[in-house]
């Protein structure tokens, strides 16, 4: 698991954004690696969201933010961990899950060590103008608090399913 990033002093604020997202991505990848198969595809809550799913969901949140949102870069199906009800379910194994968002959080990184945070995202993906595009450091921010709060969320699944707690499982 990636070590979390102690509080301390930076001027690196880009390198210790990308190190959180590392982490708060290992912790993702701890809660799930411990679930049976049965425990992936099925959910836990009211909602009807798996394990499986919130995996699919990140992944495509990180691309969406990222690739379509900051780069403008085309993307086939954007909106693809959505059926408008809600987080589709893949048939997807783990392995293929999380080597999916290894490979979202590795393409993060290229864009992110290759632009400054105030760069605003350029207009044509996600964003139609540049009235509408915001900088790199609030999509960063964006997509933290998503993992820090889905991250949440499975500690709630793993503590239903098998009593496990903590950040490694």
């Amino acid at each position: 698991m990636t070590a979390f990033p102690e509080p301390g002093s930076t001027a690196d604020v880009r390198g210790l954004l990308l190190d959180y997202l590392d982490y708060f991505r290992s912790v993702i990848t701890a809660k799930v690696t411990g679930l049976t198969s049965d425990a992936l595809y099925r959910s836990q809550v009211p909602s009807g969201w798996t394990p499986a799913g919130l995996l699919t969901h990140l992944a495509f949140m990180e691309r969406r933010w990222l690739q379509w949102g900051f780069m403008g870069e085309p993307l086939s199906d954007p909106w693809g961990d959505s059926d408008g009800d809600g987080w589709v379910t893949p048939d997807d194994d783990l392995t293929t899950l999380l080597a999916r968002l290894e490979q979202v959080g590795g393409r993060t990184r290229e864009i992110v060590e290759a632009h400054t945070l105030t760069e605003h995202a350029t207009p044509g993906g996600r964003f139609a103008s540049p009235a509408e595009a915001p900088q790199l450091h609030w999509i960063l921010l964006h997509v933290l608090q998503e993992y820090a709060r889905h991250a949440g969320h499975l500690d709630i699944t793993r503590e239903l399913v098998d009593g496990a707690t903590g950040e490694s499982g």
